[in-house]
């Protein structure tokens, strides 16, 4: 349309525009085609001449595609460089909405990404390093060989610049922990090489068991060296070594970096592994060292096994010879056993032979000696006084004889009581102080002032020693004196006798005289049975040599010792010790015997332990003229034996004199028989018999069978039977008793004891016999 003027600017003006709006049109469409269609990015609308509203259009839309282009390229640069395996990149372009949405989620992505990645990474070097170390320990057979191969490679491996290791030792008795091995350490003395439990960073790891982790390490710590300067670790980890429980070692590391927590990790997880690497060294070389024990000891047990053939062959030669000779031994044994039995027969007949006739001299010299009728002069009465003393110095040398014999047989009888030390020193005054007084020598006693008042022996046995030692002293010393002294002695030790080894103490009894002496050489042979220190020393002085040998033995038997000081010229000191204790226990056992009640004496009469008991008498016999004459007692007791009537059986005719003599004195009727068939007569036909003394050997029919059917007869039940015989070895006195009899008096007799047993028995006897 043509038009002019306005009307054509206008029509251009309006062409223009629509032409610029449809170049924008165009652009726009195209941009869009290339965005949305053809996924073409970077493009721009260009529309030349536009201005104003229209230009802001075109700069929207450029906009718009530029900013998709710049998020979409962003999104894919990162995209391509995950995809290569860079997991650093993020998308930083600017974004809003969902596009901002979608860029959060691929870097979200990404994080997690390369977190998987890092921790796969982590497990991958951890498993590597785990399964190279055990490789590595596997094979090793020392427990240095195994710390130094692990400081060598662990301490790199953790990036660590220091390392030590410690192995669990013990020292007197106590756990310590010491340094094995190590690695860039340098030792320092102000650092210990060991640690107690508990003691240090070391010590306290293996108390606790758990790893300790340490950070910001102080200055002054020990330095990790090297050739260009030193410096200290800025963090330590110290890790216990465990098997089952057990602590086997430490590590220690040091680093100038923290220990990540993969490394901490893998640390915890290799000392398990080397705790049981270290069990199985420490079991393998256990095992070595047994294998090698074992191999020694075979090697012993080979050697021995054919000392033991070489033995065992001697052995049995040495058997085949024992055999021999123990046949050898037992048949010498049956013959002393056959010797032993001759010699108690022998000694038992002697002693019956021998005590038969003294019991009839020693009877009989003391009716004369005591002169009733005043018929003897007093020279006749001096030979009778002769006759009885020989007659007891016979018996006393048989008495002698007879305890050494029981002492040999072991039958000797120990019977304890508590003694005062008092009526000791009385007894020594009243037997020896008239033999001082006679010989005109010194006679002292003497009691220290802390010997105990009383003590626990045998007082019999104890006068017996002290009898023959103060006899033998005043025996061999013509002038000057004789001392008993009595002291406590509190050192036992020194003593042989194990009784006096474990007493408190001691009571020595010390017989000191101014006599002959002994020389040294002789002073052993004095105590062998009959032996004395030389020949001239028997002639001059007489004896038998029994004495000390008996006293030796009896001092034994009390628990004690006997020791001897003396010289030549000089005199002797004889000192008996016993054990000064109120118990029993160092006492020997007494022999089993029969248990019977012993009668109390009645006053004016010897006590019945004596009574019943041979003595030794070794001191010279008190003078008859001291003694009474005989023990008549008060007149109602010499009444009661008048008319009492006594059956005396014996087959010896003088025994029978003798006894009846006796008896018949005191106003006593004496039935005689020389059988035990003609004491059953007697029996039968004199119910008025009130006692009988029987001999215990007899012909026909012995004492001890004639008593046995005595007892088997209720007429005779309750008479009173004494044994009266000369049988008086070990063993008499109870096989009496055990057959019957009611008491026992050996031969030879002395008047008061007879007299005192046989009014004892009367007077116990029932008062009338059915």
């Amino acid at each position: 349309l043509e038009a002019r003027g306005e009307i054509a600017a206008l029509a251009d003006t309006i062409n223009d525009m629509t032409g610029t709006l449809r170049t924008f049109a165009d652009q726009v469409t195209t941009v869009a085609r290339e965005v949305g269609i053809e996924g073409k990015l970077g493009g721009q609308a260009k529309v030349p001449g536009a201005f104003g509203t229209w230009r802001d259009l075109v700069d929207n839309v450029n906009q718009l595609a530029g900013n998709l282009t710049t998020q979409v390229r962003a999104i894919a640069e990162v995209a391509s460089a995950v995809i290569k395996g860079d997991l650093t990149r993020t998308i930083d372009v600017e974004a809003l909405g969902e596009v901002l949405a979608l860029k959060d989620t691929i870097n979200q992505m990404i994080a997690n990404l390369r977190d998987t990645t890092r921790t796969n990474k982590e497990q991958d070097w951890l498993k590597t390093n785990l399964a190279k170390f055990s490789g590595m320990m596997q094979g090793q057979r020392s427990l240095e060989s195994l710390a130094q191969l692990i400081m060598s490679e662990l301490t790199p491996v953790v990036s660590a610049q220091l390392g030590t290791f410690f192995v669990m030792d013990v020292e007197d008795d106590r756990p310590v922990l010491k340094l094995l091995s190590s690695y860039g350490y340098r030792h320092r003395k102000t650092v210990s090489n060991r640690f107690a439990l508990g003691e240090g960073l070391v010590g306290q790891a293996a108390l606790e068991k758990q790893p300790i982790l340490v950070t910001n390490v102080p200055e002054d710590y020990v330095p990790i060296s090297s050739g260009l300067g030193e410096a200290p670790p800025r963090n330590i980890i110290v890790l216990p070594i465990l098997f089952e429980g057990q602590v086997r070692g430490v590590i220690e590391l040091g680093s100038f970096e923290p220990f990540s927590p993969i490394h901490v990790t893998f640390l915890e997880q290799l000392t398990m592994s080397i705790g049981v690497v270290f069990n199985m060294i420490s079991a393998s070389r256990r095992t070595e060292e047994l294998l090698e024990e074992l191999k020694r000891s075979n090697s012993e047990l080979g050697r021995r096994s054919t000392e033991l053939e070489e033995k065992a062959r001697l052995l049995e030669i040495r058997n085949r010879e024992i055999a021999e000779a123990s046949a050898s031994l037992e048949e010498k044994a049956n013959q002393l056993a056959l010797v032993s039995k001759y010699k108690s027969e022998f000694l038992t007949n002697m002693s019956h032979e021998l005590r038969t006739p003294l019991n009839s001299v020693i009877i009989l010299a003391g009716l004369l000696v005591e002169n009733a009728e005043k018929n003897l002069t007093n020279e006749q009465v001096e030979y009778a006084k002769t006759i009885l003393s020989s007659g007891r110095d016979l018996l006393a040398l048989i008495d002698q004889i007879l305890d050494l014999s029981k002492i040999e047989a072991g039958r000797m009888e120990i019977e304890r009581r508590r003694v005062p030390i008092s009526e000791i020193v009385a007894y020594a005054e009243r037997h020896f102080r008239p033999i001082a007084n006679r010989k005109k020598l010194t006679f002292r006693t003497s009691v220290a002032s802390d010997v105990p008042p009383s003590i626990v022996v045998d007082e019999t046995r104890l006068q017996q020693i002290l009898r023959n030692l103060l006899s033998n002293a005043f025996k061999f010393t013509e002038t000057g004196s004789v001392a008993l002294r009595i002291t406590l002695e509190r050192e036992t030790s020194r003593f042989q006798n194990p009784s006096l080894r474990r007493a408190p103490a001691a009571v020595a009894f010390a017989i000191e005289d101014t006599g002959i002496g002994i020389a040294p050489e002789k002073q052993q042979l004095v105590f062998e049975a009959f032996q004395q220190a030389d020949a001239s020393t028997s002639r001059l002085y007489g004896g038998t040599g029994l004495g000390l040998t008996i006293s030796r033995e009896l001092s034994r038997l009390l628990g004690g010792e006997i020791r001897l000081k003396s010289a030549p010229g000089q005199g002797s000191t004889f000192t008996l010790y016993v054990p000064s204790t109120t118990e029993d226990a160092w006492l020997p056992p007494l022999e089993r015997g029969t248990a019977r009640e012993l009668p109390r004496a009645t006053p004016g009469e010897p006590a019945p332990a004596e009574t019943q008991r041979p003595s030794i008498e070794l001191a010279p016999p008190v003078p008859e003229a001291s003694k009474p004459t005989a023990m008549a007692g008060s007149a109602e007791e010499e009444a009661a034996l008048r008319g009492t009537t006594v059956l005396v059986v014996d087959d010896d005719v003088r025994n029978l004199f003798a006894v009846a003599s006796l008896l018949e004195r005191h106003g006593i009727t004496v039935l005689s028989a020389g059988t035990a068939k003609e004491a059953f007569e007697v029996l039968d036909h004199s119910p008025e018999v009130a006692l009988v003394l029987m001999d215990m050997m007899m012909p026909e029919m012995d004492g001890f069978e004639a008593t046995r059917r005595l007892r088997d007869d209720s007429r005779y039940r309750n008479l009173p039977i004494i044994a009266l015989t000369a049988k008086a070895m070990p063993g008499d006195r109870e096989s009496a008793l055990a057959a019957g009899c009611n008491d026992f008096v050996p031969k030879p007799v002395e008047q008061e004891q007879l007299l005192s047993v046989v009014r004892r028995w009367l007077d116990r006897r029932p008062r009338q016999r059915a």
